[in-house]
């Protein structure tokens, strides 16, 4: 599910999951299975998280499997995207770039917000369609607001609209943009960036990086962690996850 590939000190991992890059329980182990590897490497000096699916960098949980999961079950992989993977990138003494093609929605939205960058298409989009199938996005509840402040969060979060890669910049969301034939390629120049700086110093610089921005990060995110499970026993969060499947309008509110 990530293809992995080291040279010239810039260490990519692509995701390989069609046909939206859906996230699950075994692509998120995989995921950080090969952070960890890349962080263990020391002629690793940056590293790439890309997409390997046309058209697609993620479009969020798999829901068809996790709409027969239990709470229990939901719980665990949603506390390893909001809280083990943002644990392992934070601890990475190598800067993460994200390589944002195609679509990005929900848990992608999650794992492109973890990196310390992200190179985005010029005809990317991005969005938190959670409300619309029966869940929240309840991670960007903490992570939204400090970038683009609160009432543009709302706006993003409660609508569920989708948006492009301009709207992402101004927001500042998205760090550089390019041709989405090229993005591979500029994240790959900027990761040459980082590779030819001591790596020692970014080591210390990113440590104090992370932990002054942290800003209680931490506890929010087990709080995000249970609002989802919760969320998931609920009878709208069943209606809404039934209806993606069945390809309908939910109908909210019923008992």
């Amino acid at each position: 599910m990530i293809r992995y590939e080291a040279q010239n000190g810039i260490a990519e991992l692509l995701v390989d999951n069609p046909p939206v890059n859906g996230i699950t329980d075994e692509l998120l182990d995989e995921l950080m299975a090969r952070l960890t590897q890349a962080g263990a490497d020391p002629a690793v000096r940056a590293i790439i998280i890309g997409s390997a699916v046309p058209g697609r960098f993620c479009g969020g949980l798999d829901l068809r499997k996790f709409s027969q999961s239990s709470p229990a079950e939901v719980h665990t992989v949603v506390g390893k995207l909001y809280h083990r993977l943002f644990e392992l990138q934070a601890g990475l003494s190598k800067p993460v770039i994200a390589a944002v093609t195609g679509a990005v929605r929900g848990g992608g939205m999650s794992i492109a917000i973890t990196c310390d960058m992200i190179v985005a298409a010029d005809d990317a989009s991005f969005g938190y369609p959670e409300m619309e199938i029966g869940l929240l996005p309840s991670i960007h509840y903490l992570h939204l607001p400090r970038i683009v402040g609160k009432h543009r969060a709302f706006d993003l979060l409660f609508t569920g609209r989708v948006f492009g890669t301009p709207e992402a910049v101004s927001l500042g969301l998205v760090s550089r943009t390019a041709p989405a034939s090229e993005v591979l390629e500029t994240a790959r120049e900027l990761a040459r960036v980082f590779v030819a700086k001591s790596p020692e110093l970014m080591r210390l610089g990113k440590a104090a990086f992370v932990r002054v921005n942290d800003n209680g990060y931490r506890s929010g995110a087990a709080s995000a962690v249970d609002l989802v499970a919760t969320v998931f026993g609920t009878t709208d969060c069943r209606e809404g996850l039934q209806a993606f499947v069945e390809k309908r309008k939910p109908v909210w509110g019923q008992p």
